[in-house]
């Protein structure tokens, strides 16, 4: 008989502070998936970004939020989510997230954590405070 896989109960993780609010890593399957939370304070937002290689998708689990991407004409487009709506930003697509009420998300994405590049300049908009962009040379992935 086989070596069967150890079960795993990890312990949730504070990622530091975040001028929007909270980031939590709940768990790391590593070069696969992180899951977090996101806890995004009222009238705050990041920055519209993309990314050279994270793959991002999200379910809302409290709160409302406005999501900016860009459509396929080059303009960003405006939606607003809810409690049980979901996201996906895959790589190399342009989008940022405010809250309009205090928001809640649960977050899977590929363990890529400082790929991130702004585009608020591309777009005519302010740069909103917050982390750099990165080359894609320098994307690092989650360690434990």
């Amino acid at each position: 008989m086989s070596k069967r896989p150890k079960i795993i109960f990890p312990k949730k993780k504070d990622m530091g502070k975040r001028i929007w609010g909270e980031e939590i890593l709940l768990t790391l399957i590593p070069n696969i998936l992180t899951l977090k939370v996101l806890k995004i304070k009222k009238g705050k937002k990041g920055g519209l970004q993309y990314h050279h290689k994270k793959n991002e998708c999200g379910y809302i689990l409290k709160g409302k939020l406005i999501v900016r991407y860009e459509g396929l004409n080059g303009k960003l487009i405006s939606k607003i989510l809810t409690k049980g709506d979901c996201f996906h930003f895959p790589p190399k697509s342009i989008h940022q997230e405010e809250a309009l009420t205090n928001c809640e998300i649960i977050e899977a994405s590929t363990p890529h954590y400082n790929d991130r590049v702004r585009v608020e300049e591309q777009f005519g908009l302010l740069k909103e405070p917050g982390m750099p962009s990165t080359k894609k040379s320098e994307v690092k992935t989650f360690k434990i």
